[in-house]
C-alpha cells in the first residue's frame, strides 16, 4: 500500500535537510544534498537553490521494506503558504519539524491548524538539538500548551512513561497495566488508533545536519501509520498541483480509489479528454507507468480542463476551498515590446500552476495585477517569469486587497428583457458568518423556474467574484438564496439569466448599508521586559489590540491582532528597537472591519455607476424597445410575485 507523507514546517527548521537525509537512509537517492551548498534533491529549481528557501513542493519516492512511500517538501515561508496547504489535501499523514532552539513559531501553528482541519495524523521530529540553546523539555511544553495536550515524547520507544500515558487514556489497557501484563504490541495497536484519530501525536528529537534520530523516526512512523484505499471502486483523483514540461501541461494528482491506465478517458462539461501518459516523480525525474491505482502519487498528461482543487471522475463533488488567500494586489509593470494581451496569456499560464495569484485584467487600462501574500513572492515571481518565458516585468508597490459585505438583509431584484431576450430573478441576501464567503441555497419552485434555470443561476453567481459598491472590491460573507425567477419559452437564452442575476446582487447591495472590510493579523511578540512600553504603544498606533501581557522575570510576550495594512512593514521596526532578540510571528486571521474605512473609500475612489462590468438597474421591454430601469423603481416593475424581509 502507498502512503504519502508531507513535511511541514516554519521556514528554516531544517525541513529540507530532514528529507535528504531521509532519501538517503531509504535508497531514494545516492547523495546527500544541503540547501547551503546549492545542492538539494527536491529544491530542484534554480530560484529555490539560489534563494536558499523551497517554493515548490516536490516529492520523492521512498521503497523501504515492502513499503512505498511518497515524501513532499513543502515550502516554509509565509509567501508560499498556498503551496503548501495544497500539498496537505493529499497528504496521509505529516510531519511537523520544529526547532529545539526556536520552538514554535508562527507559522507552525498556521500549519497546525491546517492539518487539523483536514485530518491529517500528524508526527513531530524536534529538530537541532545539537545547536546551543536547544531546550527538548521547553519546547515539548510548549508543544503540549499550543498545539495539543496529547503530543507524545516517543524518543525511547513503549518505555514505562508511554505506556502509563497510553494506560491512563483506555481503561482495558489501565486493567493490564495494573496486572503487570501489558504487552507491546498491546501498546501499538492502541497508539495506532490514536494517532489515525488525531488523539495522539507522536514527537521525536534528533539532529538533522547531523543525522541524528531521522531514520529512527521514519522507522517509527513505518510501523505506526496505516493506510486503506478502495483499490476495486471507480477511479477518483484529485489534483493538488500543476506543472508544465516544454509546453506540455501535467496533471499532478492523487488516486483516491480505484485504478487510471493510459488511454482512459474523462468528460469534463461537454469536452472529453485522454490519459496519454502516466508518470511517477522523485525529484525532477520520472519513470513512465502503464497504470497506477488508489493511494498512488502521480502526473498525467493529456488533461488541459482539470483545475487544482479538482476531484477526477467523481459524480459529483464540489472543488477544494483554501484558507491560505492572498491579502496584497500588485500591478505588472512591462515595457518590453510583447503585445501586452500575450503577457496576460503567459500570467494565466503561471496562475494555472499557483491559483492563488489570481490574475486580475482590466481592460480599460489594460494592465494585469496579481493576488500575492508577500513582497518576497513578488521577486520570485519575477525571476520566473525571465527564467521561464525571457521576459523581464517589475510590479508595482503592493496594496491591501479588502473586501466588502452587507450589514443588513435585503432582496434583490433583477431583470433582463432587451428585445428577444428574457430573464428575471429574485435574491435574498442576508449576512454570513465572518469568513464563510458567498454561500447559496434555492427556494424557488419549479413550478416558476425549470431546475436547469436554477442551476445556471447559481452557477453564474459562482463564476467571478462581485464588485461591492464601496470600493469595487469583491462582496463576501453574503448568504444567497434563490427565491424566484422567470424564463421566456422562446426567448430565454444562457446569459439571460447571467445578466438578471448580476444585477439582482447589485440592486440588492444599493438597498442597505455596505460594510468595508480589511484582512487582519494575528501576532506574537516577545521581547525583553524593558521594551513592554513601547510594544503596546506600536500596537495602539497600528489600531491593533492585545490581550493582557504574558510577563516572566525577563521577557514580556503579547498576543493580539492589528491590521496587514498597519503591521505588514512592522518587523523591521520591531527587529532594530529589540537589536534582533525580539520574536514577532504574524498570521493571518482573516477579513474583519476596517479600521480606517473613509479614508480608504476616498482613496480608491470607486463609481459604482461608472463600472462597466456591473450596473444595478434591470432593463424592460415595451412596444418592441428594452428601456433602463433605475434600481430604487426596480422592485415595482418586476413581473414575479414579490417578496418581503422576513
Amino acid at each position: 500500500m502507498h502512503t504519502t507523507i508531507g513535511v511541514v514546517a516554519h521556514v528554516d527548521s531544517g525541513k529540507t535537510t530532514f528529507c535528504e537525509q531521509l532519501l538517503y537512509h531509504t535508497n531514494a537517492i545516492k547523495k546527500r544534498g544541503r540547501v547551503d551548498h546549492q545542492d538539494a534533491f527536491l529544491d530542484n529549481h534554480a530560484i529555490e537553490r539560489q534563494r536558499g528557501i523551497t517554493i515548490f513542493a516536490e516529492q520523492g519516492r521512498i521503497d523501504y521494506n515492502g513499503q512505498a512511500y511518497t515524501l513532499i517538501d513543502t515550502p516554509g515561508h509565509i509567501d508560499f503558504a498556498p503551496e503548501m496547504e495544497r500539498a496537505i489535501h493529499v497528504m496521509d499523514a505529516a510531519i511537523v519539524i520544529i526547532s529545539a532552539v526556536d520552538g514554535i513559531e508562527g507559522h507552525t501553528e498556521t500549519v497546525w491548524h491546517l492539518l487539523r482541519e483536514h485530518h491529517v495524523p500528524t508526527f513531530i521530529f524536534i529538530n537541532k538539538v545539537d545547536r546551543e540553546g536547544a531546550d527538548v523539555a521547553a519546547v515539548m511544553s510548549a508543544i503540549k500548551k499550543d498545539l495539543s495536550p496529547n503530543a507524545l515524547l516517543f524518543n525511547d520507544g513503549f518505555d514505562t512513561t508511554v505506556k502509563e500515558w497510553l494506560a491512563e487514556r483506555d481503561e482495558q489497557l489501565m486493567e493490564k497495566y495494573f496486572a503487570d501484563n501489558l504487552a507491546e504490541n498491546d501498546c501499538l495497536e492502541s497508539l495506532k488508533h490514536a494517532i489515525n484519530h488525531e488523539q495522539a501525536f507522536v514527537c521525536m528529537s534528533g539532529s538533522a545536519l547531523k543525522d541524528e534520530g531521522v531514520l529512527a523516526f521514519f522507522e517509527t512512523i513505518a510501523q505506526l501509520m496505516e493506510t486503506k484505499f478502495d483499490v476495486n471502486g471507480p477511479f477518483e483523483g484529485k489534483v493538488y498541483k500543476i506543472r508544465h514540461d516544454h509546453q506540455q501541461r501535467l496533471t499532478f494528482m492523487k488516486a483516491l480509489s480505484g485504478v487510471l491506465k493510459v488511454r482512459d478517458e474523462f468528460t469534463f462539461g461537454e469536452t472529453t479528454e485522454k490519459v496519454t501518459e502516466i508518470r511517477l516523480y522523485n525529484g525532477n525525474s520520472f519513470t513512465t507507468v502503464p497504470q497506477v491505482q488508489a493511494g498512488d502519487i502521480f502526473a498525467v498528461k493529456g488533461l488541459a480542463m482539470p483545475l487544482i482543487g479538482d476531484v477526477i471522475g467523481a459524480t459529483e463533488t464540489n472543488p477544494a476551498q483554501f484558507d491560505m488567500i492572498p491579502t496584497l494586489q500588485a500591478k505588472v509593470i512591462y515595457e518590453g515590446a510583447l503585445h501586452i494581451k500575450e503577457l496576460h496569456r503567459v500570467f494565466r499560464e503561471i496562475e494555472a500552476e499557483e491559483p492563488s495569484l489570481r490574475v486580475v485584467w482590466n481592460e480599460k487600462f489594460q494592465e494585469i495585477s496579481v493576488h500575492v501574500m508577500g513582497t518576497i513572492q513578488l521577486e520570485v515571481l519575477t525571476e520566473l517569469v525571465k527564467e521561464r518565458f525571457g521576459i523581464e516585468v517589475q510590479f508595482g508597490k503592493p496594496q491591501i486587497l479588502y473586501k466588502e459585505t452587507i450589514a443588513a438583509p435585503a432582496i434583490g431584484y433583477g431583470h433582463f428583457e432587451p428585445l428577444k431576450h428574457y430573464a428575471e430573478v429574485h435574491l435574498k441576501m442576508e449576512l454570513n458568518n465572518r469568513g464563510a464567503g458567498i454561500t447559496f441555497s434555492n427556494r424557488c419552485h419549479a413550478d416558476d423556474l425549470s431546475v436547469g434555470h436554477q442551476r445556471l443561476i447559481e452557477k453564474h453567481l459562482f463564476e467571478r467574484d462581485h464588485h461591492g459598491l464601496l470600493t469595487g472590491f469583491p462582496v463576501t460573507d453574503i448568504h444567497l438564496t434563490l427565491l424566484t425567477g422567470r424564463a421566456h419559452n422562446k426567448h430565454t437564452d444562457g446569459g439571460d439569466f447571467r445578466e438578471a442575476s448580476f444585477r439582482a446582487l447589485r440592486q440588492g447591495l444599493e438597498q442597505v448599508k455596505n460594510v468595508l472590510l480589511e484582512p487582519y493579523y494575528r501576532f506574537k511578540m516577545k521581547a525583553s521586559s524593558d521594551h513592554i512600553g513601547r510594544m503596546m504603544s506600536d500596537i495602539q498606533q497600528a489600531s491593533g489590540s492585545f490581550e493582557a501581557p504574558n510577563l516572566t522575570e525577563d521577557t514580556v510576550t503579547l498576543y493580539g491582532r492589528a491590521p496587514v495594512a498597519t503591521f505588514m512593514d512592522y518587523s523591521t521596526q520591531f527587529a532594530a528597537y529589540t537589536n534582533g532578540k525580539g520574536a514577532l510571528t504574524l498570521q493571518f486571521e482573516g477579513y474583519d472591519v476596517c479600521h480606517n474605512s473613509d479614508e480608504i473609500i476616498e482613496q480608491i475612489g470607486y463609481n459604482k455607476n461608472a463600472d462597466p462590468e456591473y450596473t444595478s438597474s434591470s432593463i424592460f421591454c415595451a412596444k418592441g424597445k428594452g428601456y433602463s430601469v433605475p434600481w430604487n423603481k426596480a422592485k415595482a416593475a418586476m413581473h414575479c410575485e414579490v417578496h418581503e424581509i422576513d
